[in-house]
């Protein structure tokens, strides 16, 4: 059985981060189970409850990932969190990805969570670099990692295999300690 990482609840105006459980597999699925939204990140629509209980016991309790509730509703409206970062293994650097409910694209839900995370990596991890990626054709991601204050560092061809056995470009961002510093504490 994989450890479980505990992480700290975090808060925005709109949002509350905070550990997944295993009870929130059907708030999962509800938005997992859209084809708009896991094929954007490559994965495939969930197709039950169980397949979400799995992902949330065996994924997102065992990695550093936090459940996206809305305030106003109480809803579990998405995921974000770090993993290793692959490419710098030596280095205190960690990879952010995250997904959103469809039906709250276009609310500035996910830059207000990507921020608040950015904010925890650097400042209570002492991240050196941050990165994260997306593919070519998911613009919304783009866009949200832009606003967020990454750079652009290039594209890494056919470099993720999708579930579904398709190869795609990669789109890699990052942002440096200092660069956080002059964005977020200036």
């Amino acid at each position: 059985m994989k450890k479980i990482i505990r992480v700290p609840q975090l808060e925005t105006d709109r949002l509350i981060l905070r550990m997944w459980t295993k009870k929130d597999a059907q708030a999962l699925f509800e938005y997992a189970k859209d084809p708009d939204v896991g094929p954007n990140a490559g994965w495939k629509p969930h197709e039950n409850p169980g397949e979400s209980r799995m992902i949330i016991e065996q994924l997102f309790r065992c990695n550093m990932t936090w459940a996206i509730v809305e305030k106003e509703t109480g809803e579990i409206i998405g995921s974000i969190g770090f993993e290793e970062d692959k490419y710098r293994p030596n280095i205190n650097s960690k990879e952010m990805g995250y997904s959103l409910a469809k039906s709250r694209w276009g609310r500035g839900y996910m830059t207000e969570a990507a921020k608040r995370l950015i904010r925890y990596g650097f400042d209570e991890l002492k991240l050196v670099v941050l990165m994260i990626r997306t593919s070519d054709t998911n613009v919304r991601s783009q866009r949200i990692i832009e606003k967020c204050g990454f750079t652009y560092e290039g594209t890494l061809r056919r470099a993720y295999r999708t579930y579904d056995k398709n190869m795609r470009e990669v789109r890699c961002y990052s942002m440096l300690r200092e660069e956080y510093e002059k964005l977020y504490l200036e």
